[in-house]
């Protein structure tokens, strides 16, 4: 079961999905125990590979790292 407000736009498992520049909410590292969402703006994409089952590793302007949960519009 999904917590109440979980709308995901896209598939944030799909590199396709997602570009430089886009708002995405991203789960760190040492978040993944708790699920902790951290909000920002991708400046780049890590993952190389067209899909990843955790979702795809991006770099936010903040600096921060971690994987795709969500893709805002």
């Amino acid at each position: 079961m999904q917590p109440i407000g979980y709308y995901p736009v896209m598939d944030g498992t799909k590199r396709e999905n997602i570009r430089p520049g886009q708002h995405v909410s991203i789960v760190q590292k040492h978040d993944q125990a708790t699920g902790t969402l951290t909000e920002g703006i991708v400046e780049r994409i890590l993952t190389n590979s067209r899909q990843h089952p955790h979702g795809i590793k991006v770099k936010l302007s903040s600096g921060e790292v971690g994987r795709v949960k969500m893709i805002h519009d």
